[in-house]
């Protein structure tokens, strides 16, 4: 897909670029091998599926000067911009932008750095699993939340791309709500604390949400079901769960517990289809395809079928939390061609990622500070 399409992304462009983000993760991991205050502040902004720009991620409204539309990822660190379809960022046109040099402290709290011999500007890069990349520079901006204009951050540290190919089709920008000193969520602290949530619509909605600070975003906090956060040396940025196991048509399948924790399960809201260890996306598919036996494989035409009865799929985590799955998280595609909505990864190494597919419609709140991961259903449609 190129710079200029607008149209939505098939389900085998989509696929591709879900493959080649995974990689990236997947690739991260291997290299990588406090409680604050909560304070009263909160914003909430409007989140919706990036679809009429050509792009497969959610997009809410942030702007640097004259910057609007950025995607949301919550595997990514870094706040970024680069080439899109939407105004793109112009750093002369800024009073308030600065680039940062190598040896001030947001530089030094990248992972991989470097610097320009001439001015001593901080510069990163990031390899992608296609082989798409983007350099950039480190940079401060004031950045503003929209609609709420009145909540914005001077100073706030990103990265600009200078040389870029690949996965961001159409969005200004990716807001990096990982889990490292550089993320948007980190940056927020002082005015949000470390708690932020979201609700991902379904990709024919707009009424999706992403919330700052305790209550933002969610519409019934009460019926939030919590699970602890799992801590990972090797993968510092990700946000690490504990998956206890899966249940099909409300049976738990017979999977031993230690064959999701050898690898370990991050949530991921810029991945679009979960991926499971080998050995559990085996179980999962063989029970669905038991049940589903008057279709066809894990593929399914529906066109000449008036009623479709699809099993439950619902996932257990730490806590004994049972979250169950949307439809959009069941099945993926359309009327003509729906397919189970999970895939296997190649090696058992790999670690699950429990994608934006799966969590469509639910309340999903990070109490970063406290350590939890919250869920509810029906937060948005």
């Amino acid at each position: 897909m190129n710079e200029d399409q607008t149209s939505a992304p098939t389900l085998a462009e989509m696929m591709s670029h879900d493959q080649a983000r995974v990689e990236s993760l997947q690739h991260r991991l291997r290299i990588d091998s406090d409680r604050n205050d909560i304070k009263d502040s909160k914003a909430t902004l409007p989140a919706k599926p990036g679809r009429s720009i050509g792009s497969d991620y959610y997009i809410v409204g942030v702007t640097l000067p004259a910057k609007p539309g950025q995607s949301i990822g919550s595997g990514n660190y870094v706040v970024t911009c680069y080439k899109q379809q939407e105004p793109i960022f112009n750093p002369s046109a800024s009073q308030s932008y600065k680039n940062l040099i190598c040896n001030t402290p947001q530089c030094s709290q990248l992972l991989r750095k470097g610097y320009t011999r001439a001015t001593n500007t901080c510069l990163y890069g990031v390899l992608y699993g296609d082989r798409s990349y983007t350099i950039r520079l480190f940079a401060t901006e004031t950045l503003t939340l929209i609609p709420y204009t009145s909540n914005f951050f001077p100073d706030f540290a990103f990265g600009c791309g200078l040389n870029n190919t690949g996965l961001f089709c159409g969005a200004a920008g990716l807001l990096g709500l990982g889990h490292g000193p550089p993320s948007f969520v980190a940056q927020i602290t002082s005015t949000c604390g470390r708690y932020f949530s979201y609700c991902l619509p379904t990709l024919s909605s707009s009424s999706g949400t992403l919330g700052f600070g305790i209550g933002g975003g969610t519409r019934n906090s009460a019926c939030i079901k919590y699970t602890p956060w799992l801590t990972n040396s090797n993968g510092p940025s990700f946000y690490f769960m504990e998956v206890l196991g899966i249940k099909v048509a409300g049976e738990l399948l017979p999977i031993n517990q230690s064959v999701f924790s050898s690898s370990g399960t991050i949530i991921d809201s810029g991945t679009v289809i979960t991926r499971l260890q080998p050995k559990v996306y085996d179980a999962l598919r063989t029970r669905f395809r038991q049940l589903m036996m008057n279709y066809i494989d894990t593929c399914y035409d529906f066109n000449d079928r008036e009623t479709v009865e699809v099993p439950t799929i619902s996932f257990v985590f730490g806590g004994n939390v049972e979250v169950p799955m949307p439809f959009p998280g069941i099945l993926i595609g359309s009327q003509e061609l729906a397919c189970l909505a999970f895939l296997g990864n190649s090696d058992a190494s790999d670690m699950g990622i429990f994608g934006n597919s799966q969590q469509q419609t639910l309340d999903v709140v990070y109490d970063v500070a406290g350590g939890k991961l919250g869920f509810g259903t029906g937060g948005c449609s």
